[in-house]
């Protein structure tokens, strides 16, 4: 069993929810969690900048990355990586999957 398949997942929203490109703010667990459809996929992200202690679904998508509003950093939604500075540092990604209009996330985290 690979650790995707232990992976507790929990509803986050509805997928109807979601609108292209626009972050949405979800508490899974008390973790704060950024749920993004954009390019025909639904990712999960750990919601605060590593840079800036900030909200990082107050800012804008684009190009499968999503922006901090501070400061200007990116981060892509596959990775968690910064794509430039001010932040270094990634940020946790976490798997989805969708079953129907649910929206499900573990907190496991892929990076």
């Amino acid at each position: 069993m690979t650790t995707f398949d232990r992976a507790r997942f929990v509803r986050a929203c509805g997928l109807s929810e979601l609108a292209e490109d626009t972050p949405k703010r979800v508490e899974l667990d008390g973790t704060p969690v950024s749920v993004v459809k954009t390019e025909g996929e639904v990712f999960a992200i750990y919601d605060i900048c590593s840079h800036a202690n900030v909200s990082l679904s107050e800012g804008e998508v684009e190009d499968c990355q999503i922006e901090c509003w501070l400061h200007g950093s990116a981060f892509d939604l596959r990775t968690g990586k910064p794509s430039g500075l001010p932040a270094t540092r990634p940020v946790p990604v976490y798997p989805v999957k969708i079953e129907g209009d649910d929206v499900l996330v573990s907190l496991t985290q892929e990076s």
